[in-house]
């Protein structure tokens, strides 16, 4: 459409990931899929979705069936709305936000969280990073909210060509470090690290995380683009 940008990712991807944490090397899996584009509230958007579920033997200690969708303008990838469906230990709950930048009046009936305009969701602003050229850009900054607190997320080329063998084959890649902030002082104990495939569709090929309850290896099995 006109006044977008060209995106790496397309309508019916779908990566899928396995999870290794403390001594389980497969303890869940994460699929990431473009379901659609479509018209929010006026607005023209991508509709992002990432599903995870534990797998046996961790799912015996804790049994997760987790989705996430977000919309995200197509022009801008800032959040329009962001909808979570939890399942955890036989607990559900559903929340949805919608996003509202400051001075920006209201659509529709929903009631708006007001944000920083450019603000993401978690798992919009992990798309966002493929929207970003780091052939030619060093550093990326977003607000992120995640429905709870406000986070200012820092990306920095760290490595822009290294080679990496994962499940789903050998890729050139280059080397993402993500900080988060709040108000000025960075999150402890928290880091994130992705490495994006020289390919088209800039693949997020694995990802670390550092996490207070232990570190998080996502390691990319298989994709459809």
């Amino acid at each position: 459409m006109s006044g977008e940008a060209p995106m790496p990712f397309r309508i019916g991807e779908k990566l899928d990931y396995r999870v290794a944490w403390a001594s389980f090397t497969n303890a869940a899996s994460i699929e990431l899929t473009v379901p659609e584009r479509r018209d929010l509230m006026g607005w023209g958007t991508w509709h992002f979705r990432a599903s995870a579920h534990t797998l046996s033997p961790m799912r015996a200690l804790i049994a997760v069936d987790d989705q996430f969708d977000s919309y995200t303008d197509a022009a801008t990838l800032e959040s329009r709305q962001y909808e979570t469906y939890l399942n955890e230990m036989g607990q559900k709950q559903t929340e949805v936000f919608n996003f509202l930048a400051e001075g920006q009046p209201a659509r529709g009936h929903a009631a708006g969280v007001v944000v920083t305009a450019g603000t993401r969701d978690p798992l919009g602003a992990a798309y966002a990073l493929r929207g970003v050229d780091w052939q030619q850009t060093s550093e990326f900054r977003a607000p992120v909210y995640d429905g709870h607190d406000v986070y200012d997320m820092r990306a920095r080329l760290d490595a822009p060509a290294e080679t990496l063998a994962v499940a789903a084959g050998k890729f050139s890649v280059s080397k993402i470090s993500i900080r988060l902030f709040q108000r000025g002082k960075e999150l402890p104990g928290t880091n994130f690290t992705a490495w994006l495939a020289h390919d088209a569709a800039r693949t997020p090929v694995l990802m670390l995380a550092e996490m207070p309850f232990g570190n998080l290896r996502v390691e990319l099995v298989s994709a459809v683009q």
